[in-house]
């Protein structure tokens, strides 16, 4: 007689693991030393994730962060434009030379009336100012995306709670679910197991954007 956990694909429970434990087997962090384009060598610790585990995570994938590197550049390119339109502004101001006493030790020369004028740096002003709205813009969009996702997966709790009570055969490549009411045992591939499990938590439409994919047999 087959006991709770017995693959019901191939009748056996030498290879049945639970999901969760294999999906926490498959994410882990690798410490590894190398070397940067100076030639120092340093420890870098990165974050490695089997496709197994990827394939019974039991929410989607979160936003991404990678348009936060845009916005770290267009805060970069204000404040720059900004303290160098500041600064060239103090250099080509009017006014004689300061003494040795002076307190802030700038010298600045004063402008000969037969030379050329300074140029004109209010460009800098407006590349500045439309680098810093870039960077709130960016920071406001990053805000709605983590905040649409928390909205998506508020129910992950429902989804977690079916997520804990699948098995999965490492033979068969199969996960079933064991002691859930209403639902059988029936082996399920691992994208109608993401389906079920995703449809649980209320955020199931993107079990087909966000398709489970096999390792094995990909």
């Amino acid at each position: 007689m087959s006991g709770t956990h017995d693959c019901p694909g191939c009748g056996r429970d030498d290879r049945v693991q639970a999901v969760p434990a294999v999906y926490l087997a498959g994410r882990d962090a690798v410490t590894s030393r190398e070397r940067d384009r100076d030639g120092d060598v340093r420890t870098v610790t990165r974050a490695v994730t089997s496709g197994l585990s990827d394939a019974l995570a039991p929410v989607p994938e979160p936003p991404g962060y990678a348009l936060g590197c845009l916005g770290v550049l267009a805060a970069a390119v204000s404040v720059v434009t900004f303290l160098v339109g500041t600064f060239a502004g103090e250099w080509f101001e009017d006014g004689p030379a300061p003494g040795p006493a002076e307190p802030d030790g700038w010298y600045r020369v004063p402008r000969d009336p037969f030379s050329e004028p300074p140029p004109d740096l209010g460009f800098l002003g407006w590349i500045s100012a439309f680098a810093l709205l870039g960077a709130v813009l960016v920071l406001v969009l990053l805000l709605r995306r983590r905040s649409a996702f928390a909205r998506l997966t508020r129910r992950r709790h429902h989804a977690e709670e079916l997520w804990s009570h699948g098995w999965y055969c490492h033979r068969c490549g199969t996960v079933h679910f064991a002691g859930v009411p209403g639902r059988d045992r029936t082996p399920l591939t691992l994208q109608r197991f993401r389906e079920e499990v995703w449809e649980a938590g209320g955020y199931g439409d993107l079990a087909a954007r966000q398709r489970a994919v096999d390792p094995v047999r990909r």
